[in-house]
């Protein structure tokens, strides 16, 4: 089976660095589990008007006002089917700063949609569609697009003058021996916000015999794309 990243880049998922497609190329029936660890080597966010915005991300696990050098980091990739039958992958990132902080997401590949979409936060009420596509460096990079609120019977397009556009990078660098990440998420208006970089390591976990941790899951779950 393919995984949902491999699904969206079709042809374009062979000229990831090999080392980037084994961090996005395996699913659920791989029973397999990704848990990176290193150092962000600089967490930061925008203007002091950003950190209310910011504040309230803390709440659902999406953000966080937080920022400094060398941040112990780990990030968590788990592969497995949702309530809905989904195929699911979990990016549970937690940042070790003066006060621990997560950002936790969790992408399908939407069939209705066409495209990886990215639930954020604990809750799922907000879902991002999200671009694929390689880097120059063989690093997948990934650009989020339309966004959507869903809460009950609720449910609209996120204006985007109230939210931000993330632009990620993954890549592999061999010099180092490494995974390597940058994050920026900004907003037209309100220039950056909020991001960081650095590099980690990997060790992956044989899930053959275990479940996927309570603590990766989201609290609920949303049907809508």
């Amino acid at each position: 089976m393919k995984s949902i990243y491999s699904e969206a880049l079709g042809d374009e998922f062979e000229k990831l660095h090999p080392e980037i497609r084994r961090r996005f190329g395996f699913s659920s029936e791989d029973k397999t589990a990704a848990i990176g660890r290193g150092t962000m080597e600089r967490l930061w966010h925008g203007p002091f008007y950003t950190y209310p915005f910011l504040l309230l991300g803390t709440f659902r696990k999406i953000m966080f006002p937080e920022q400094g050098a060398d941040v112990p980091f780990t990030i968590e990739n788990y592969a497995y089917r949702d309530s809905f039958g989904r195929e699911t992958v979990t990016w549970v990132r937690t940042f070790h700063a003066k006060r621990t902080r997560m950002f936790c997401a969790y992408m399908i590949q939407g069939p209705k949609r066409g495209v990886v979409v990215d639930y954020l936060g604990t809750h799922q009420h907000l879902a991002v569609d999200l671009h694929l596509s390689v880097a120059e460096n063989g690093g997948m990079k990934i650009r989020s697009g339309e966004q959507r609120f869903y809460e009950g019977l609720l449910g609209f397009r996120f204006p985007m003058l109230f939210s931000g556009v993330a632009e990620v990078c993954e890549w592999y660098d061999e010099a180092r021996g490494q995974f390597g990440i940058s994050v920026v998420v900004s907003n037209r208006l309100w220039g950056r916000l909020f991001g960081y970089s650095g590099y980690f390591d990997v060790e992956w976990i044989d899930m053959t015999d275990k479940a996927v941790p309570d603590h990766v899951r989201p609290i609920r779950e949303e049907a809508r794309e």
